[in-house]
């Protein structure tokens, strides 16, 4: 059985009628010879962009030279008003100062101090489940975004200050989406964008809730009673060459990205493997099989007796990757696969298409976490996989995320049955992939 992706436009349409569709989805506006093209070259009189599953591209742009490919001026726009100046959207020795103060909270070791918080966040996650129909993206967003309150501000989601930012970004995150049409077509300034006013309100209330736990946070330290985790290990972190620690504001920026690095991504991959194991009864055995009898003495290093569940969230993520597309920028003329690319040209890096690249993968559309253990797996196969980007722009939450992902997702098929409910869900990107009209399931008691 293969799992539902958007019907792909017809390979060529006009100009209007692809920008109405790509208002409407990215996904599903994309021509279907995307998933078998290596290059596609995208002109108007207003700019070039180059959609690119080149291997050989992908390692010029993220890791043979990723200083000459910025992240793109125009995916900076969108998202400003929430972001402000945060490690996802800044280029150049401002972003490797940023990386220089973040990393270490997430360096080696940390994973295993912020594991406890992890599972108790799994704990209440099952506590809150009750048999019978779920809008399970509501359910995983609730889930997920307890993770990142306990790991990084040490409360639980019922906190007040954290309940508030939930709320406000749970509203936010439908209004924004992540690319939007300028990040591939370079509107001039004057053209009016759709839903900037409550887009912009929007991120307005985020941002002061996340100021206040931010606060909170920074008179705990200077109190000398503020706990050891990952909020405290940021503020707290000098930049080694420079001693520059993060402002307040500049930790607001940094929380909301890891609010929707942590939060929206996490959501996302965890719906769609709960969604993936309804569909296929058999893995999902296999996963409940692997779940411990013993959660209390479960630890970090037991994640590795769950080698299927892991792959089958890694299967998610090549299938309904959370982010779906990264756009970078030229900085002088370039030329790919013999074509010629401008100063200032978009390099639009899909891992949406990437992951289900007709040359690059073994049935591509197919759901498959047996494909990971096999040997005869293509190399092509991996290195066409990034859900978390490549090169020095890898996400630093990356193994934050597989932990949490694979902890949630043995959590709660051991606890609880799961079953497809309605019509299939239609994948769409709003800030992360998600459904158009939810994905219901049904819970049953083990």
């Amino acid at each position: 059985m293969i799992p539902p992706k958007p019907a792909s436009r017809p390979d060529r349409v006009g100009l209007l009628e692809y920008g109405r569709r790509f208002r409407r989805d990215i996904l599903s506006a994309q021509p279907a010879r995307l998933y078998r093209a290596w290059m596609a070259e995208f002109r108007t009189p207003f700019f070039r962009s180059y959609l690119m599953n080149d291997p050989a591209l992908l390692d010029l742009v993220l890791k043979e030279r990723p200083d000459d490919f910025p992240k793109s001026d125009r995916v900076r726009e969108g998202l400003a008003p929430l972001l402000g100046r945060s490690v996802f959207v800044t280029n150049g020795d401002e972003w490797k100062r940023q990386r220089r103060i973040i990393d270490p909270a997430f360096g080696k070791g940390r994973l295993r101090d912020a594991f406890p918080a992890m599972k108790d966040a799994a704990a209440a996650m099952v506590a809150r489940a009750k048999p019978g129909p779920q809008e399970i993206e509501v359910f995983c967003s609730h889930a997920a975004a307890d993770v990142i309150f306990r790991t990084l501000f040490s409360v639980p989601i019922e906190d007040a200050l954290a309940a508030r930012v939930f709320n406000e970004f749970r509203d936010y995150q439908r209004t924004q989406p992540l690319l939007n049409a300028a990040a591939l077509i370079p509107l001039p300034r004057w053209v009016p964008r759709p839903h900037r006013r409550a887009t912009t309100r929007a991120a307005r209330a985020i941002r002061t809730a996340i100021a206040a736990l931010v606060d909170r946070r920074a008179g705990e330290i200077a109190a000398g009673t503020a706990p050891d985790d990952l909020a405290t290990k940021i503020m707290t972190y000098p930049d080694p060459e420079t001693g520059h620690r993060f402002s307040p504001d500049e930790m607001v920026d940094q929380v909301a990205i890891f609010f929707l690095a942590g939060h929206e991504t996490s959501a996302s991959a965890l719906s769609w493997a709960l969604y993936l194991l309804a569909t296929f009864p058999e893995a999902q055995a296999r996963v409940a099989a692997e779940a411990p009898a013993d959660w209390d003495a479960f630890d970090l290093g037991d994640l590795s007796k769950l080698p299927f569940t892991r792959d089958v969230f890694r299967e998610t993520l090549r299938l309904y990757p959370p982010v779906p597309m990264m756009v970078r920028e030229t900085t002088r003329a370039e030329t790919f696969r013999g074509r010629p690319a401008p100063l200032g040209a978009q390099c639009v890096l899909s891992p949406w298409h990437l992951h289900r690249h007709e040359r690059l993968w073994s049935d591509p559309d197919a759901f498959d976490p047996d494909r990971w253990r096999r040997p005869e797996t293509k190399e092509s196969e991996r290195a066409a996989y990034m859900p978390f980007s490549a090169g020095p722009r890898v996400c630093t939450g990356a193994g934050f995320a597989m932990a949490e992902g694979v902890l949630l997702l043995s959590r709660l098929i051991g606890a609880f049955e799961v079953a497809a409910v309605g019509a299939p869900p239609v994948p769409v990107a709003h800030l992360t992939v998600r459904s158009r009209d939810g994905i219901k399931l049904r819970l049953t008691r083990r």
